[in-house]
């Protein structure tokens, strides 16, 4: 019997990487960033660029030394053990993954309620609604939405791309001037925001057990997918800062890509604009909802990860349930800013903290030092300047990351108390 054919080439592993970073990010993310950094707000996607390549070589590294769909759990503990510590790390990884999608999905209530013309409470409503309707059609087991992905990937990459190329001949020169920059520390603490938008890259580690020549592909793709993305994400925010003053990029932040597009093609510009955005975030969460939820949930759960997920990982929904009711609540009792931070400075601090651990096994995957350390250093930076940053406005906010942190330590010890389970590990290091 023949073996299987690998799935994830180098152009197939870079769509997904692509796909997974243009999603909601960089709708929810532009006029965030931009109401902060202002007409400078391509420097900090420049460095929020840079940030990924760096994270993304250290995972890529980690992913060839314990090829694992665990990703990150797995990485964890291999680096940590299997403790409490990597086990927090675990449950929180799973709960960050909560967050996100209620980010994504927040995005979509907010698209929705614009192109709508719904005043209100109406964007909550869309954003709960598209939620149920993605649980629901997990549970059915319907697979067309997943098989659409790519056709979905090209239209929102296509249009972003149109969109950029038209509207940067239309740039007025005098809202790109020095005179109207903030200061460069603005720039520096948008930046946590931009790297939010990059964020899906790692979901090319979890595909290297479906690549046929992982030692060529896995980096190869990493690099290719974060560095398209990065141009595409610096020409998008010259493009809007360049057609819309400051102003109107801080009243309409929310949905300030589709705003962007006014002054160009109208108000047809707009609603294009705003439907491509609601198709990413929907996308953005059929692709994210299931497997990351249910994969998360039970690696936190169980410790480890049942061979069903080698298969078909729709045989299973107690994950995808629980966690549909842990995201109604963040829908609707945070605002967009707060959910998008948090979950920002979640995987900030998770992804500094797997690089940190990265350093003490080195030599095991042969990665340049220098790179990692460079990579852990950028995450607890990016984290704290974000974190330094909105404290301003939202004074709560490191209570907030300190309780979810203090909820996943609770969730790890009382697994462990009530059912004596262990995270583990996936791959035998000592191979």
């Amino acid at each position: 019997m023949s073996a299987p054919t690998k799935a994830f080439n180098t152009f197939s592993a870079v769509m997904l990487g692509i796909g997974s970073m243009v999603g909601a990010g960089i709708f929810i993310v532009i006029g965030e960033a931009g109401a902060i950094a202002g007409n400078i707000v391509w420097l900090s996607f420049v460095i929020g660029g840079i940030a990924a390549l760096l994270s993304g070589y250290s995972l890529a590294k980690l992913a060839l030394r314990y090829p694992s769909r665990g990703g990150i759990v797995e990485y964890l503990v291999q680096c940590f053990g299997e403790g409490v510590f990597s086990g927090s790390g675990g449950v929180l990884f799973y709960l960050s993954q909560l967050v996100s999608i209620a980010a994504v999905a927040k995005s979509f209530g907010a698209y929705a309620a614009t192109f709508m013309h719904t005043p209100g409470h109406w964007a909550d409503i869309f954003a709960v609604g598209i939620l149920l309707l993605f649980i629901l059609i997990n549970l059915l087991g319907a697979t067309f939405v997943a098989k659409s992905e790519n056709i979905i990937v090209i239209v929102k990459v296509t249009v972003l791309s149109l969109f950029t190329v038209a509207a940067l001949f239309f740039v007025k020169p005098e809202l790109l001037s020095v005179s109207k920059m903030p200061p460069m520390l603005d720039m520096l603490f948008a930046v946590g925001l931009t790297f939010f938008a990059y964020q899906g890259f790692s979901v090319i580690t979890n595909t290297v057990e479906e690549m046929p020549d992982p030692a060529h592909t896995m980096m190869r793709s990493m690099f290719i997918a974060i560095g398209v993305v990065a141009l595409l994400y610096i020409l998008t925010s010259i493009a809007v800062l360049g057609n819309l003053p400051f102003e109107k990029v801080i009243a309409t932040k929310d949905y300030a890509l589709a705003e962007a597009a006014k002054p160009i093609f109208g108000e047809w510009g707009f609603r294009i604009m705003a439907a491509t955005a609601l198709l990413a975030t929907a996308s953005a969460i059929n692709a994210t909802l299931y497997a990351a939820t249910e994969i998360s949930y039970t690696m936190a759960k169980e410790g480890d990860l049942p061979p069903i997920y080698t298969y078909n990982v729709y045989n299973s929904y107690e994950g995808l349930i629980i966690s549909g009711f842990l995201i109604l609540p963040m829908i609707l009792f945070f605002n967009l800013a707060e959910v998008t931070t948090i979950a920002a400075l979640a995987v900030l601090i998770i992804q500094g903290i797997t690089h940190a651990g990265h350093l003490l096994h080195i030599r095991e995957t042969g990665a340049n030092p220098w790179l990692v350390a460079s990579a852990m250093a950028a995450m607890f930076a990016i984290a704290w300047l974000t974190l330094w940053y909105t404290s301003k406005d939202m004074p709560l906010i490191g209570y907030d990351l300190l309780g979810t942190f203090a909820v996943a330590f609770a969730i790890e010890m009382a697994l462990r108390f009530f059912t004596q389970r262990v995270i583990t590990r996936q791959i035998d290091s000592a191979k």
